[in-house]
């Protein structure tokens, strides 16, 4: 090894990990932050730390001009650029090379031939190795798109031509869908990538999909370190992944593993990389059909499960080959043993779209043990900001076998508290329940199907009923509302029962409190609990903070709160004003002051944390203001258009 420090040109728990492997490597490093990262976790493990710029991405994490002047300012003679935001760019690669500074990742050469979709699909083909059937022309006008569609077949898939994540992806069903989901998913690719380019590709029915890691050096060798299932995703994006892949043929796996190997060596790849392939009808035999879709030139975001079944650290494969040193092992000595899963833990709103969440973390607590292993950038008492993904930390199971480590995983998720912004761990391990999952009879498709079961419709009202009790003793918020709030139940004579109206995850409901002889005791649907009682279960765990009440039960999280009604010039708006329901930017203005919509039309769309939001009038009428312009940062509730009353229209 002859790399000294590191500057991390990323953030949050990837820049940890990276971190974490350097130290051990006698390797310094550097962190680079934003305006919301100041106090961030990987900022105080680094050994350095300069701020880069503002909050959102474009002005820091993607500023390849400040991440040049901070790794020259620090000495730092290595770039690793983690996943997400330029470890795909290879024009930041190039950049860091001509700088004089080593790229730990692929070559700018490599990444235009492989990581670019369309030009990557031209590599297997040359490869030998089978591609989806679509349209990869350099030929972009919408109309052509249509046709080359058309010509496929519906449904296809529109794919961005840079980067991965599931970003600039969309399925079209009909032709007369086939504008919007264009735009839409070449807006959400420039913003991403800086680029707009698309390809078109037939939509592969009821797939498993396969990634295979593999590893290339300098000195022209190229191997694979066996396969991952992240056939569990929704809307393209990864939710579970396990390695190996459950109930695979060995024939299978060795056509797989080593068409991803013969891609590496036609492009002379160095570091690591994730060649993906859907695998028709969702069994894994060797007579399934197979499909190369698009390879990742970078680490991962599942790359521990692989770690733990080969008992490999590939962040120090990366620092080594990049160092210029040969693979550290060659094919036949690369093993495998036992299973791991990783479930990826994110600050978002499962009930509702799941939309992504941001805020402080009141409490952050996940089960520790040998076959557990935590990623994250995270703790009890930071603030997950709006302005990037909503990842939140990565949880890691491993063991001998698969229903060993579902079974041991599924645990840890039931004990896993999370108390302030929402998160999708009762989705996880309702997912991770289903009988398809564990007989690994999964497809693509699951999580779309089987919505309705994932996600709770009806409250836990276990938890409900101690919230409330928290609520009500709660001294320092009945102080703020009044006496009727206050915990010990005074009255003014007969009944000694009361109605409340309470939110149960934004949801009303009412609740009955009795203050008796014994003490307080509520009721919520005909479930009671009293103040002299414990809490549910041992698991219990809860935060009351500004008149709400967070509670974890079983891994999932309820929030209870009093309404409140501020009465403010705007509450008489009604149906004319459209409200940010995030924040996040302005992505997308549809319309202007004067213009005419329709109840239903779309009128804007706000991106926040990688998700687009599409607004939509509630009613028929005409535009009379819009306060806010494209690419403006906007507030949760903050006004975005604003429809003339009738009489302005008289």
């Amino acid at each position: 090894m002859t790399l000294n420090k590191v500057l991390i040109a990323n953030r949050g728990e990837i820049a940890r990990r990276i971190i974490r492997t350097a130290r051990r490597l006698g390797m310094a490093s550097v962190a680079v932050y934003s305006d919301a990262d100041r106090h961030a976790l990987h900022v105080q493990d680094a050994d350095q730390a300069v701020h880069i710029g503002p909050s959102p991405s474009v002005d820091s994490y993607l500023r390849i001009d400040k991440i040049l002047d901070a790794a020259r300012e620090t000495g730092a003679d290595c770039v690793h650029p983690g996943y997400g935001f330029l470890a795909e760019n290879a024009v930041f690669a190039d950049a860091v090379a001509d700088a004089g500074l080593t790229f730990v990742g692929p070559t700018g050469k490599a990444m235009r031939a492989l990581g670019d979709k369309a030009s990557a699909k031209t590599v297997a083909l040359a490869a030998n190795v089978p591609v989806v059937p679509g349209y990869n022309g350099s030929d972009q006008a919408p109309s052509t798109l249509l046709e080359e569609s058309k010509r496929i077949g519906f449904p296809v898939m529109i794919k961005a031509v840079a980067g991965g994540g599931g970003r600039g992806m969309r399925r079209v069903s009909r032709a007369e869908d086939f504008a919007d989901a264009l735009e839409s998913a070449q807006r959400e690719a420039a913003a991403a990538f800086g680029s707009d380019l698309v390809l078109i590709e037939k939509l592969i029915e009821a797939p498993r999909h396969i990634e295979v890691q593999v590893f290339g050096d300098r000195h022209g060798s190229a191997i694979h370190l066996f396969e991952r299932d992240c056939t569990l995703q929704r809307r393209n994006q990864k939710v579970i992944e396990e390695a190996p892949a459950p109930d695979m043929s060995e024939a299978l796996r060795s056509a797989i593993c080593g068409a991803a190997v013969r891609l590496a060596e036609n492009v002379g790849y160095e570091g690591a990389g994730t060649v993906e392939f859907l695998v028709e009808g969702g069994a894994l035999t060797a007579e399934a059909p197979w499909y190369f879709i698009e390879m990742n030139t970078r680490l991962q975001v599942e790359h521990p499960v692989t770690e733990a079944i080969t008992g490999l650290d590939l962040v120090e494969w990366q620092f080594r080959v990049a160092a210029g040193e040969p693979l550290p092992l060659p094919q036949d000595k690369v093993t495998r043993r036992g299973h791991a899963i990783e479930a990826r833990i994110c600050a978002e709103d499962p009930a509702h779209g799941f939309q992504p969440q941001s805020g402080k973390l009141l409490d952050f607590d996940v089960p520790s043990g040998a076959d557990i292993r935590l990623e994250s950038g995270v703790v009890a008492g930071s603030v997950i900001p709006p302005d990037y993904d909503s990842l939140i930390a990565k949880l890691i199971v491993s063991g001998p076998d698969r229903e060993t480590v579902l079974a041991r995983l599924l645990e840890v998720l039931a004990d896993t508290v999370v108390l302030g912004p929402r998160t999708n761990t009762a989705f996880l391990h309702a997912l991770l329940s289903t009988a398809e999952v564990q007989s690994a009879t999964m497809d693509t498709g699951l999580i779309d199907r089987a919505m309705d079961e994932l996600v709770p419709r009806e409250p836990d009202l276990a938890s409900a009923v101690q919230g409330v009790l928290a609520l009500l003793a709660d001294r320092s918020h009945a102080a703020q509302t009044g006496p009727w709030f206050a915990g010990d139940g005074f009255q003014l004579g007969a009944p000694r029962d009361l109605r409340l109206p309470i939110l149960i995850d934004d949801i009303p409901h009412v609740a009955q409190a009795r203050w008796g002889d014994d003490g307080l005791t509520v009721t919520i649907a005909d479930l009671s609990t009293s103040a002299s009682e414990p809490s549910a279960d041992g698991t219990t765990r809860m935060r009351v903070r500004d008149g709400a009440a967070y509670v974890s039960r079983g891994g999932r999280q309820s929030i209870m709160a009093w309404p409140q009604h501020v009465v403010t010039a705007d509450d008489d708006d009604g149906d004319d004003t459209v409200r940010a329901p995030i924040s996040g930017r302005v992505a997308k203005l549809f319309v202007t002051p004067g213009a005419v919509v329709a109840a239903g039309d779309r009128v804007a769309i706000v991106e926040a944390m990688k998700m687009e939001h599409v607004l939509t009038s509630a009613r028929a009428g005409t535009v009379g203001d819009v306060p806010v312009g494209e690419g403006d940062q906007i507030a949760q509730g903050q006004t975005i258009i604003v429809l003339a009353a009738d009489e302005e229209l008289a």
